[in-house]
């Protein structure tokens, strides 16, 4: 007989789960209302700002995406004229992905408000915790070279 004394709330990956979940309700709230983003179409948007143009495959790579996602939101942004895609020369099957001058607006405000909502949520840890927290994270995500 399995040991009942297990309860789901403390599997680590279901409260991962949760709390992924619910810290990232208000600024996914922030994304939809004022641009229309899904999930994934700000994850394309970020890769682009942050770390400049690249490939799709690259932004699946990085972003851990499915490319049927990340293809749609490329095909949904660049329906909003928010990246622009380049041909590759060396490789017509891969395109280079831009973002246009309004994407890049578009990045930079919500890249303000990713770090207002990450300092927000930071400061209900104590600054010990907080650092804990995101090293761990890290670890278990396997971020940190480890």
């Amino acid at each position: 007989m399995p040991d009942m004394q297990f309860d789901l709330v403390d599997f680590l990956p279901y409260l991962l789960n949760q709390a992924a979940e619910q810290t990232s309700l208000n600024f996914q709230a922030d994304y939809k209302a004022r641009y229309g983003f899904l999930r994934t179409e700000w994850r394309v948007m970020f890769h682009l700002g942050r770390y400049g143009d690249m490939t799709a495959r690259e932004i699946c790579d990085r972003a851990g995406q499915h490319k049927t996602k990340v293809s749609r939101a490329v095909k949904a942004l660049e329906g909003r004229r928010f990246l622009t895609r380049t041909e590759m020369p060396h490789d017509r099957r891969n395109e280079l992905l831009s973002l246009t001058k309004t994407g890049r607006s578009v990045f930079q405000n919500l890249f303000e408000t990713a770090r207002a909502h990450d300092v927000a949520l930071k400061k209900t840890l104590t600054a010990q915790e907080a650092e804990i927290l995101q090293s761990c994270l890290k670890k278990l995500a396997g971020l940190n070279g480890s």
